[in-house]
């Protein structure tokens, strides 16, 4: 189990991305006209600044959502491998067999 702080750090992050996220995609364009005058990027980049940096999606980490471990992370299950090999030991997921051999 990941410490509780940490997934509701994570979490806190997803939503400010969220709610930043058409703000960062306008200014982000505005900075990559090439019509653009350059005070207008200018004022664009500042603005960008002033975003909380943990607005920013490249900082949300992939976290199981059974256990919240961030590493061993399957993006199409949103879980880790352990709890994906738990969850199918006892046959919770559908179609999932555990092989041994």
């Amino acid at each position: 189990m990941a410490k509780k702080a940490m997934v509701q750090r994570d979490l806190k992050r997803r939503r400010l991305a969220a709610k930043y996220e058409n703000k960062r995609q306008a200014l982000k364009a505005v900075m990559k006209d090439e019509n653009a005058s350059p005070e207008d990027k200018y004022k664009a980049a500042m603005k960008l600044a002033e975003i909380p940096r943990n607005a920013s999606a490249p900082r949300i980490r992939n976290r199981c959502e059974v256990t919240g471990r961030p590493r061993g992370y399957y993006r199409k299950l949103k879980m880790s491998r352990i709890a994906l090999r738990e969850l199918g030991s006892m046959g919770k997921i559908p179609g999932l067999v555990k092989s041994s051999w």
